[in-house]
């Protein structure tokens, strides 16, 4: 049987659950929120915590708020992975992902652009 993997994320405070909303976003979160599904849909398990939203998440876990009262709240983002820190001031991109959780790195997407047959379209620049 597999052990099941955790993965929690303790983002600083932000004016909704995801950070990307508001005038000025961030360009990192929306691309660590598709990261994050991306993990949910391999089955891993993500719960994702918002300093402004859910502080008592950062009080109840022991490690975080040892984190928070050495180091101040500029280490956030936190990632835990099964109860251990893997990861400080820092959304990681998906290839990191996967490899903290131990899933196979993921190939960069293909920026060719395709026709609806699937072939590629060649593109004269004038």
């Amino acid at each position: 049987m597999t052990q099941s993997i955790k993965l929690e994320v303790f983002d600083p405070a932000m004016c909704c659950s995801t950070g990307v909303c508001g005038p000025d976003i961030d360009p990192r979160l929306p691309r660590f929120a598709a990261d994050l599904e991306w993990l949910k849909s391999k089955g891993i398990e993500v719960v994702r915590y918002n300093l402004a939203q859910e502080p008592g998440a950062f009080f109840a876990n022991e490690s975080v708020r040892m984190a928070l009262q050495s180091q101040g709240s500029g280490i956030l983002p936190l990632i835990i992975l099964n109860g251990e820190i893997v990861s400080r001031n820092a959304y990681p991109v998906r290839a990191q992902l996967a490899a903290l959780v131990g899933l196979p790195i993921p190939a960069e997407p293909v920026a060719a652009e395709a026709t609806p047959s699937g072939r590629s379209l060649n593109v004269l620049n004038t």
